[in-house]
């Protein structure tokens, strides 16, 4: 199976640019105010114009309104909606994009909380009370391989070069999620990190 990839927290042209080069599956775009990583609709809209076809951008999204959702997926281009917040089921399910849900993994996480939501993928991150993503940190893995027998992952939280064989190995996701571990600075991605980060990963596919 070949695990696919998502960078995440683009916020410069040349940074899509050369994720597409190295072989993404998609890009995050992130539109949380709050996060160091937020990205304008109308910049947004200017990298996903230059995206190849069968790259996918994705607006990650945390607890938005209904009428600025639908705003901000036509503004920026967006295919695919990431809830990284607190949304309820019910929400997610009426916008009538196609989209997936992040859960924070910590304590008081259950694999089973994921059927709440019936979007065939989930992705999981690492939780911490101060952020809704990109701290850099992991969580326990074994966690990813329960979940794993429910629905489809994108495996995320402080994944780079020094960890991605090992990362998927473990939890053999159906995608991982490059963000802070691949970065110089918040929103900023280091290309030499990057092209390690795909490296690494094209050493396991191949064995």
């Amino acid at each position: 199976m070949r695990t696919r990839v998502k960078v995440c927290g683009i916020t410069r042209l040349q940074d899509a640019t050369l994720a597409c080069e190295l072989g993404a599956d998609a890009l995050g775009f992130i539109f949380a105010p709050e996060s160091p990583r937020c990205i304008e609709a109308s910049l947004a809209r200017e990298i996903i114009r230059s995206l190849p076809p069968l790259v996918t951008p994705v607006a990650v999204v945390v607890n938005p309104e209904a009428k600025d959702l639908t705003s901000l997926i036509s503004e920026s281009g967006a295919r695919v909606v990431q809830f990284h917040g607190e949304e309820e089921p019910a929400f997610c399910r009426k916008m009538g994009f196609p989209w997936y849900k992040a859960f924070r993994v910590g304590a008081g996480f259950r694999p089973q909380d994921v059927d709440l939501y019936d979007a065939p993928w989930c992705l999981l991150d690492a939780h911490d009370d101060g952020a809704h993503g990109g701290t850099g940190r992991s969580f326990d893995w074994s966690f990813a391989k329960a979940v794993g027998e429910r629905r489809r992952i994108i495996l995320a939280g402080g994944i780079g070069p020094e960890n991605v064989a090992d990362a998927v190995s473990r939890t053999m996701p159906d995608a991982i999620d490059l963000n802070s571990g691949v970065e110089s600075d918040p929103g900023v991605k280091d290309a030499e990190r990057l092209r390690a980060a795909f490296a690494a990963l094209e050493e396991v596919r191949s064995r």
